[in-house]
């Protein structure tokens, strides 16, 4: 059985409020099944990685066959615990650190 491919995704939120970890991951799993279903959000594999509040940072990790759909998904996202918000994509990466590096975080 072949190894299931992943990738890191490095946003940064653009939020008045500031929201938790749990918020911010029933968001994002709410902006994937609204768009596609529970089926497709099933095939994610969507996992919270880092959350920085401070910095308004996150990573997330998919698999790399749905790293297009999250993507849509991240911008169709309009709210997040309650206010407005946009997450923008930084950087797409195969592993933590290079994201990292990338970054320089």
């Amino acid at each position: 059985m072949k190894r299931a491919k992943r990738r890191y995704l490095a946003l940064q939120i653009d939020s008045d409020g500031a929201a938790s970890r749990k918020e911010f991951m029933y968001a994002v799993w709410d902006a994937v099944v609204k768009l596609y279903g529970e089926y497709g959000a099933s095939l994610t594999g969507l996992t919270l990685i880092d959350y920085d509040v401070e910095r308004k940072t996150a990573i997330l990790r998919t698999s790399l066959v749905t790293v297009n759909m999250v993507r849509a998904s991240l911008a169709s996202m309009r709210s997040l615990a309650g206010a407005e918000a946009a997450v923008h994509v930084l950087a797409v990466s195969g592993t933590i650190k290079a994201l990292r590096k990338k970054l320089n975080w």
